[in-house]
């Protein structure tokens, strides 16, 4: 009876090993995931209504024909917004002459007050990238537009000085307006050059 038992254990024993023997190999063959603000497996992008700050109407045909880095935000945010467009900025230049292929579009999550003119005024000031489209609309446009990126924002407080909770996520579109890879916030930009650079080689 006992070498019965002894033999059931051992055999119990030898079995769950070679389980996690496998497990442990087929672990060992998979290939690391980068860490991701959004789950690729849904549609990223879409159509949009919107206006430059410009006061020019805009659509998603803005996104064709280079690659694009799409950012939602606000022109009264304290640091997470300038900088995200400084560190583009910055991203742009590790590219070198690939980086004349990216542009940036900036679209605010704050139609109150951020309007075209205002957008303008922002995007102008020193220490931020040349080139930079801001879109601003309708509260409807604007929810139209994160919805069709999933991204992601709410008001925070009351009166004049509220603020805005928004998705920090960087959106690399394709020059079909596809989404191709998102750029982590605080990603550093010799980093998110180099996923730039390999999204365009797989392009």
């Amino acid at each position: 009876m006992n070498r019965t038992r002894l033999t059931i254990i051992a055999v119990l024993v030898i079995g769950l090993g070679a389980l996690a023997v496998a497990m442990w190999s087929s672990m060992l063959g998979q290939k690391p995931v980068a860490s991701r603000s959004i789950d690729s497996a849904y549609s990223i992008g879409g159509p949009f209504a919107l206006t430059d700050q410009y006061g020019k109407p805009q659509t998603e045909a803005i996104l064709k024909g280079k690659w694009t880095a799409v950012f939602f935000g606000f022109t009264y945010c304290p640091d997470i917004c300038p900088l995200t467009l400084q560190s583009l900025d910055q991203t742009r230049k590790q590219l070198g002459k690939d980086g004349d292929n990216l542009q940036f579009v900036f679209i605010t999550v704050d139609p109150e007050r951020d309007t075209p003119g205002v957008m303008k005024a922002y995007l102008d000031s020193g220490g931020f990238p040349k080139g930079v489209i801001g879109l601003t609309g309708t509260p409807e446009q604007i929810a139209a537009a994160a919805r069709a990126y999933r991204a992601t924002y709410k008001k925070e407080g009351e009166g004049k000085d509220y603020t805005m909770s928004h998705t920090s996520v960087v959106y690399l579109m394709n020059p079909r307006g596809e989404f191709a890879e998102p750029l982590a916030h605080g990603l550093p930009p010799e980093k998110a050059a180099e996923v730039v650079r390999q999204a365009m080689k797989a392009y």
